[in-house]
């Protein structure tokens, strides 16, 4: 379609158009991925490789001896060019790698492919007739060591050829009469490359803190972690792809569970498209109804709204579901006295009446956040735009269509992406509002309780996985694990498609 007949069309069928686009471009996004971006990524990654290789032989080649020496004793061919300070902390992180790996990587990697030999044993001590509890391989700490020592060896490589790589280019300038000190590097660090420096905590900070729990809650998906081989009591094993053959009804006995975890993934989709937009588009328009010219009070309005984010949502929360209860809630009790009702609404005890009072109460909550960021991004659009529509006979609907709405969604663009990702990681408003009930039931009308580890109709993916590894007796933290790996999946991919489409990317420049 030209840019003509698309502007054409009337507004509602260019909104059906361009969702329609956005939903057929994520399938050619991701078979574009894998058809091109991932070969081409491998293919670049081959050539670096080759690259690096062809470095290292360059070095020991061409290399003096102070540089091939440092094949062995990192750091040497710089300490000894009185390059001091970074041969020192290369050769510090050489000593303390060998002896981690030594203490803990080779006994870590003999392990880790059953995940120890010998678990918590107990006996009776001869001389004292004392209960004496030994803990000999505790499968956790070998997994998570197993971690460690992958990454800590990972740097250890690229601190072992960047050194190299140092020493021979300090070779070079010595040999061209020139010299490079610490102090250079410490001028470096402090003035044109300080952003280096200051980059080095985050990422510290991005290693321990995401990129190890995310690597354990990969690896733990491929055993069978659970409460019935709980470390150190006990030792879990590896069981391939098990657990992901029973999230996709492959495995025995996997069919209610497979299709428990369908409906979850539905209502959480469904959920975070409805708790973002509703949130998004009234929130719009209540603040574009407050700064219209020519309503009075607008302080008054505003500061009404803003109560709602006073009240910690914990309490919102709290108090809502047990205002809404069916049995003992304070509304259904106000109805019946008013001769409203004659029984009492299971405001959360019905599926479908329980996801609409939810998705309803997250309006409540989230209006007043969406009121005041449009409130300030209302202020600078340019008002002679305002003006040549109304000049024009421009209707307010078509003034919203053609000028606020392409505005705020130009802005607003990568918001609306981290508040979708948000709701669908959105715990408090379900869990404490329903609890994610009701329970599902089978064909017969019966709970499904055992099989679904406490899944329940109005759960998220993330309450479910909550419940499953820290609410029921028999914990799976597999399970949990490959539910969590699918949210990461999800979101990641969500996040990159429809990020890189947003006009605030592509027209980086319009607006300003």
């Amino acid at each position: 379609m030209t840019a003509i007949e698309y502007l054409s069309l009337p507004w509602y069928k260019r909104i059906l158009y361009r969702i329609i686009a956005l939903l057929v471009s994520i399938p050619k996004a991701i078979f574009g991925f894998f058809k091109v971006k991932l070969p081409n990524f491998f293919v670049g990654l081959y050539h670096k490789f080759i690259g690096v290789f062809k470095n290292i032989f360059r070095f020991a080649v061409d290399g003096d001896w102070k540089t091939r020496v440092s094949f062995l004793v990192m750091g040497f061919g710089m300490i000894l060019r009185k390059f001091y300070l970074k041969g020192i902390l290369v050769l510090i992180y050489q000593i303390a790698f060998i002896y981690f790996t030594i203490t803990t990587g080779i006994p870590t990697l003999i392990r880790i492919g059953s995940f120890g030999f010998v678990a918590q044993t107990s006996y009776i001590h001869p001389d004292l007739g004392l209960p004496i509890t030994v803990t000999n391989d505790n499968s956790f700490m070998l997994l998570l060591n197993m971690i460690i020592f992958i990454i800590l060896a990972g740097i250890f490589l690229f601190l072992w050829y960047a050194q190299l790589n140092d020493s021979m280019n300090l070779q070079n300038l010595n040999s061209i009469g020139k010299k490079k000190t610490s102090k250079e590097l410490v001028k470096s660090l402090v003035g044109k490359n300080y952003h280096l420096l200051l980059l080095a905590f985050p990422t510290a900070g991005l290693i321990i803190f995401t990129i190890v729990p995310l690597i354990f809650m990969i690896l733990v998906a491929f055993t069978n972690y659970s409460s019935s081989y709980q470390s150190p009591k006990e030792l879990f094993d590896w069981v391939g792809v098990y657990n992901f053959k029973k999230l996709f009804g492959m495995g025995s006995n996997s069919y209610e569970f497979s299709y428990v975890f369908g409906q979850v993934l539905l209502w959480t989709l469904i959920w975070a498209f409805f708790a973002t937009f509703t949130n998004y588009f009234l929130g719009m328009i209540v603040a574009i109804i407050i700064n219209r010219k020519g309503i009075k009070g607008k302080k008054v309005w505003r500061t009404i709204l803003i109560t709602t984010i006073a009240v910690p949502q914990f309490i919102s929360l709290l108090f809502l579901s047990k205002f809404l209860n069916k049995d003992q809630g304070a509304l259904n009790f106000m109805l019946k006295s008013m001769g409203l009702i004659t029984q009492n609404i299971p405001f959360l005890e019905d599926a479908l009446m329980g996801k609409i009072t939810i998705i309803i109460v997250n309006m409540w909550i989230g209006i007043p956040y969406t009121m005041l960021m449009c409130s300030g991004l209302l202020m600078n659009i340019p008002q002679d735009l305002y003006e040549s529509a109304k000049i024009d006979g421009a209707s307010p609907f078509k003034v919203y269509t053609k000028i606020t709405l392409p505005y705020m969604l130009f802005v607003t663009g990568p918001y609306l992406i981290s508040s979708f990702v948000g709701n669908i990681n959105n715990f408090n408003v379900i869990f404490l509002l329903s609890g994610g009930g009701p329970i599902f039931t089978n064909v017969n009308g019966a709970p499904i309780v055992g099989n679904v580890y406490g899944a329940g109709q109005t759960d998220l993916l993330i309450t479910w996985l909550y419940k499953m590894a820290m609410q029921q007796v028999n914990k799976n933290y597999g399970l949990a694990s490959v539910i969590g790996l699918c949210i990461f999946i999800i979101i990641g991919g969500l996040s990159l498609i429809t990020y890189s489409r947003t006009n605030a990317v592509k027209n980086e420049g319009d607006f300003q």
